[in-house]
């Protein structure tokens, strides 16, 4: 089982950067980009049949059809879908879009554009660690795209047993 990050972008530039950006990530992660909500779900449940799990979504909030926090808040009333870690990467949402986000849609983390690609990658990382161990994850597949310091605990805990 892979971890997957979704990236949901319209902006094809910027959806490319993104993915650029994620690429030393690659080789532990499985990285998925959509163009819009409803690609979005596609890749989802494509994810779901091949026995990944989504890890993170790393979405900007306009989108055409329905936007990314819409997207953000739908997933996480459903509670299959509730603990995956949501960012919102934009520079376009105002206030009321942002506070929503994290109200309603357990938003982990906002990134504004333009992005810093190492801070990028280390929320990536810190937000799948957090996943790993709220949820009670083997950290070892995943360990080249996690916080080392936050989950060598795991690892010590369960060499003890």
């Amino acid at each position: 089982m892979k971890l997957a990050v979704v990236v949901i972008e319209d902006e094809p530039g910027v959806r490319e950067a993104l993915e650029r950006d994620l690429e030393p990530l690659r080789d532990t992660l499985r990285i998925e980009v959509a163009e819009d909500a409803e690609d979005a779900q596609t890749i989802l449940d494509e994810i779901e049949a091949d026995g990944d799990r989504v890890g993170l979504l790393l979405a900007d909030h306009r989108l055409p059809g329905r936007s990314g926090v819409e997207f953000l808040v739908s997933l996480h009333a459903d509670p299959a879908t509730r603990p995956i870690r949501k960012v919102l990467v934009t520079g376009q949402a105002d206030q009321d879009d942002t506070i929503r986000a994290v109200n309603e849609a357990g938003l982990a983390h906002y990134i504004a554009k333009p992005w810093d690609p190492e801070e990028l990658r280390d929320v990536v990382r810190e937000q799948l660690t957090v996943l790993v161990i709220e949820e009670g994850i083997d950290p070892l597949p995943h360990l080249a795209a996690l916080d080392a310091r936050e989950v060598m605990p795991l690892l010590r805990d369960r060499g003890d047993r």
